[in-house]
């Protein structure tokens, strides 16, 4: 079953408390929406299974169509409806970054910058100190609690957002929280640098394939889990708004990267729908080739940019890209990822 109170938090970070690296720690964040009610986002900086370690991945500069969905969201809760039609995060469809670029950090040891809470606060910090400067924080919502103080920061009521992590492809032990488009994570705006930055934390023990209705993991026949890793094939660029009145002459570029010839029978290209066009070709794509295929009419760009992904012959997610509209997808030129 799905997280039943998925949703963002839009809201200004005032404090932050480090609970150090007992038991399942978090790094926790006080946060004030403009109409004055206070949350609390606990965000998990260490896992209950093997590895513990969490994954992370920050984008300094994030550009994802993702960020003009959320520019006129209003401040405090805001609940989000399951599926890709709104700013929900999925780590799996949403091409918000390369999953192989996660790495592990422990979550709170001696020393400057060498844990996850340190990673965490070197962003956050900056945030508290920045009046307009607005997080956005995706999970699961807690409370309100009208009758308890908040156990960190003390305020009431008790309000806040868990599960600030991948929410899919999870162990048989936390499967019940599988789900599709309802991933956490953490985006910073600072508008008076024009800049976004996204923070995007998963547990070693999730997979990277995923059922695309319930979010559970696919695996193979022999029982291992499917890896983002070292995936031959990629998307290296797209021609998303061809000169002239020629919405048929959409194409996406893909690239072999591997030594060994691949047979691309049954892929196919889509965007954040997941509708899209089969790859043609009349053979196994050789080692270090490409090969242009046309796009369906859904990767055509619209206002806040475009999201397209390549699929296997078993719908298992091989790459995916996106861009923001802008002067990379001005008509006639090609996109490069």
């Amino acid at each position: 079953m799905p997280l039943k109170t998925y949703g963002v938090l839009h809201a200004r970070a005032v404090d932050t408390r480090r609970e150090g690296a007992s038991h399942t720690p978090h790094y926790q964040i006080h946060l004030l929406d403009d109409g004055g009610t206070h949350y609390r986002a606990a965000v998990n900086v260490l896992s209950q299974e093997r590895p513990s370690e969490l994954l992370y991945l920050v984008a300094d500069d994030f550009r994802h169509p993702l960020t003009a969905r959320l520019e006129g969201l209003p401040g405090g809760w805001n609940t989000l409806p399951p599926g890709p039609g709104g700013p929900n995060l999925d780590f799996v469809r949403g091409n918000l970054f390369d999953p192989a670029g996660m790495r592990s950090l422990p979550p709170d040891v001696a020393g400057p910058d060498n844990d996850l809470a340190d990673l965490l606060d070197h962003y956050v910090r900056r945030a508290v100190a920045d009046p307009a400067a607005r997080l956005y924080v995706f999970g699961s919502r807690f409370g309100p609690e009208p009758a308890a103080q908040d156990q960190v920061f003390g305020f009431l009521p008790g309000n806040g957002v868990h599960d600030v992590h991948m929410n899919q492809g999870n162990s048989h032990r936390f499967r019940g929280d599988d789900g599709v488009w309802q991933d956490g994570g953490l985006l910073l705006r600072f508008p008076g640098r024009s800049r976004w930055v996204g923070i995007f934390l998963a547990f070693q023990s999730q997979s990277w394939h995923t059922d695309d209705t319930t979010g559970h993991s696919l695996e193979h026949v022999d029982g291992t889990r499917p890896t983002p890793a070292g995936q031959p094939v990629r998307i290296v660029a797209a021609l998303l708004d061809p000169a002239g009145p020629a919405p048929g002459a959409r194409t996406v570029t893909l690239l072999n990267t591997s030594p060994d010839p691949v047979d691309l029978s049954g892929w196919r290209v889509v965007g954040r729908l997941g509708r899209g066009a089969p790859v043609r070709a009349t053979g196994p794509l050789a080692p270090g080739a490409c090969l242009t295929v046309p796009l369906g009419a859904e990767a055509r760009p619209g206002a806040e940019g475009a999201e397209i992904s390549l699929l296997d012959a078993a719908g298992l997610k091989v790459h995916g890209v996106a861009c923001t509209a802008g002067p990379e997808t001005r008509e006639g030129w090609t996109v490069v990822f």
